[in-house]
């Protein structure tokens, strides 16, 4: 039987990623940028609008809503990367080859 093997890091460890409550909160932002976004772009809309308007308002809402969320979404990606960097341990410090393993 064939076992699915990962590839060797080749004793680099990468070491735990960001905690779930992060990434939580990283999708509430996006999730709320979004729907602010989409309040902000129906408003936008509104201002140059006279009539039934509908279309245009919805078009503003979902623009503004893709492009914040789009941004936050960004912002967030970030964050979480530079978390899991920041926790990662480092090659020549404490760790698998580091200083502590050539005493």
């Amino acid at each position: 039987m064939d076992e699915h093997r990962p590839p060797d890091p080749g004793g680099f460890d990468t070491g735990p990623g960001p905690s779930r409550l992060a990434f939580a909160l990283a999708y509430a932002g996006v999730v709320a940028a979004g729907i602010l976004g989409g309040v902000i772009g129906w408003g936008y809309a509104s201002v140059g609008c006279e009539g039934a308007c509908t279309v245009p308002l919805v078009g503003g809402a979902l623009v503004g809503a893709a492009v914040a969320s789009l941004g936050v979404g960004v912002v967030a990606v970030l964050a979480l990367r530079a978390m899991a960097e920041w926790r990662r341990p480092r090659p020549g410090r404490d760790g698998p080859g580091g200083l502590s393993a050539r005493r």
